[in-house]
């Protein structure tokens, strides 16, 4: 589904990804792992669009993605839920949901926007009663169920996610998380950036974890959070609580 090879991405002068290769098969929920800094979110940033690659290809189904424009790449399937959520405060619920169905055009909208709204609520159950609700006024846990059910309503073929855990309640996470893993029984493709190594590892079919310096590498999939620590040196993973 994803392959990117030999991915080099900048901030200026300072080089963020080094010959970044990495996989993402139909139907796999793909995590990488590592500390702050290590240039996770800027991978996913790179494979979007949202900063241009130096060097290297990104191909989704084959098809080329370096060069397009981020809404370019929105149509062709790649979907990301970005860290911090950006969602559109002042406006309800309802409508941030429906802006992500934006990139399928109004006869796509119009075929498939209510029934999508409909699976998003029963992914999320809160957000029923909080349709006419502005976002800026949910809990965290609320927002994130936003940030993703816009994401859904684009109907990605590849999800992207940014730190989903990130500030959220122990139990709003073994919530998201059980999201994410009935998503992938549906078989939809993720590419999940994760500190929390005890709950990606738990649903995760195959892991990457990103050192400082930009460089990434194949790791096993292990269940346990601690060995994980031991056996890639990822002294900064912030554990959490398990789904």
């Amino acid at each position: 589904m994803l392959s990117v090879r030999g991915l080099d991405a900048f901030y200026g002068r300072v080089q963020a990804l080094r010959a970044v290769d990495l996989e993402v098969r139909a139907g796999e929920l793909v995590t990488i792992v590592g500390p702050n800094g290590a240039g996770k979110s800027t991978l996913l940033r790179a494979i979007t669009g949202l900063i241009p690659a130096r060097a290297g290809t990104v191909r989704l189904a084959g098809a080329r993605l370096e060069g397009l424009a981020p809404e370019d790449i929105v149509r062709r399937g790649i979907v990301m839920v970005p860290e911090g959520r950006e969602l559109f405060g002042p406006l309800p619920v309802v409508d941030n949901l429906r802006l992500g169905a934006y990139a399928l055009g109004r006869a796509g909208r119009r075929r498939h926007a209510q029934a999508d709204l409909a699976r998003v609520l029963a992914l999320f159950p809160a957000l029923a009663a909080r349709l006419t609700q502005a976002v800026d006024t949910l809990s965290g846990g609320e927002q994130q169920m936003v940030a993703i059910g816009r994401a859904l309503m684009g109907r990605p073929r590849l999800l992207l996610l940014d730190e989903p855990s990130i500030g959220l309640a122990p139990l709003v996470i073994r919530d998201i998380f059980r999201v994410l893993e009935g998503l992938k029984r549906e078989g939809l493709t993720m590419l999940l950036v994760e500190q929390n190594a005890r709950a990606a590892f738990r649903i995760a079919d195959r892991v990457y974890t990103l050192a400082p310096g930009g460089r990434i590498a194949a790791a096993r999939v292990d269940r346990d959070a601690d060995s994980a620590r031991a056996a890639y040196g990822l002294e900064l993973i912030q554990e959490g609580v398990a789904p």
